[in-house]
């Protein structure tokens, strides 16, 4: 009996991941949202662009409107999984909105991924093809480009690149430079968070975390860490959430990746963090490097985004020499405002939609 009942222990112990992968799996079928209407579009596919995989979520309740091509965040992480997660987000009502998983990310990984050939370079000619294909596609002389997060690093050039493909560039959580300054404000906005708490474990977190530079300034030690301080600050990915909360299960809970497809985002991810495209983004301030456009410049930033502060943003938007400009805080919001607060984000889009085309 005593045997017996040891191996219906043993057995139950491992049934429970089988169950578990199993409603993992029904929970995941790898849908995207879809919607009635004779020009409603919605699509996910994997192409080759430039000899290597790209992967694309399309999304439209009317293609006759203009397209927007969403260029993600990391870079290498896909953000179509937010839309999935906060589906009050409804931006395909004014656009047909593309989100592209450049190379070898997203739906677009596979364990043969070259990353070597991951650099500035090869992104910036993706996008272009990328942009090509989408004005053939929808039949459109010109589209919007909007970064969000660490795909502004290519969005921004490609606008600067390619400006007569764009109607406007838009950098949603734009990465204005990676130097003390970024640091600094990131720093002062947390450690007044920690203060405020009482919170003296994570202000010891925070101080053991940077180095104290000439002129006041601070610089993290190691950029993970200090995001996930961030985080505990509320001023990470979602306001007031940890980075599980806001980033690792929308990826988890999501239904337009199956399970293998989860694996294979979170490999991309990880292989983007070693690549040339990361060591090429080091170091960088744009507005010594990219100080104009020669196409609308517009900016959307949340009012508790330090991951990307937002009055680096503002500064940014004031010095840069363009056609037309605009930025937009967005309150209640941290780094994620498209998804945060969509009824404000969509407005401003709109807004910018209509300035840029009809103005």
């Amino acid at each position: 009996m005593r045997k017996k009942g040891m191996m219906i222990a043993v057995l139950c112990v491992l049934a429970v991941p089988v169950v578990i992968l199993a409603v993992w799996a029904i929970m995941s079928p790898g849908r995207i949202r879809t919607y009635e209407g004779e020009k409603s579009l919605s699509e996910k596919f994997v192409m080759d662009i430039n000899g290597a995989p790209n992967g694309f979520f399309i999304n439209s309740k009317d293609t006759d409107n203009p397209v927007l091509l969403l260029v993600s965040s990391g870079p290498g992480t896909d953000d179509y999984v937010f839309t999935d997660k906060y589906k009050d987000m409804n931006l395909e009502d004014d656009f047909t909105v593309v989100y592209w998983d450049y190379r070898w990310m997203g739906i677009a990984y596979k364990s043969n991924a070259d990353s070597d050939s991951i650099n500035i370079d090869n992104l910036l000619s993706d996008a272009n093809a990328v942009t090509e294909y989408l004005k053939e596609r929808f039949h459109k002389d010109k589209i919007f480009i909007m970064g969000f997060s660490g795909g502004t690093h290519i969005a921004l050039r490609a606008a600067a690149e390619y400006p007569e493909d764009y109607y406007a560039y838009i950098g949603m959580a734009q990465c204005v430079t990676d130097s003390g300054e970024n640091d600094t404000l990131m720093y002062d906005f947390m450690k007044s968070v920690f203060e405020e708490r009482g919170d003296r474990k994570s202000l010891k977190k925070l101080e053991d975390s940077v180095i104290n530079l000439d002129g006041g300034n601070i610089k993290c030690k190691d950029w993970f860490v200090y995001v996930n301080l961030l985080h505990d600050a509320g001023g990470g990915t979602i306001k007031d959430k940890s980075e599980f909360e806001g980033i690792t299960w929308p990826i988890l809970t999501c239904k337009c990746y199956a399970v293998t497809e989860k694996i294979n985002y979170v490999r991309g991810m990880k292989m983007y963090r070693n690549t040339p495209l990361a060591k090429e983004t080091d170091g960088f301030d744009y507005r010594e490097l990219i100080p104009g456009l020669e196409v609308p410049a517009f900016f959307i930033s949340g009012k508790y985004d330090y991951n990307c502060p937002w009055e680096l943003v503002r500064d940014y938007c004031e010095k840069i020499d363009a056609p037309d400009k605009g930025f937009y805080l967005i309150t209640g919001s941290a780094h994620s405002p498209l998804w945060e607060k969509p009824s404000d984000t969509c407005k401003a889009l709109r807004e910018i939609k209509e300035r840029t085309i009809n103005g």
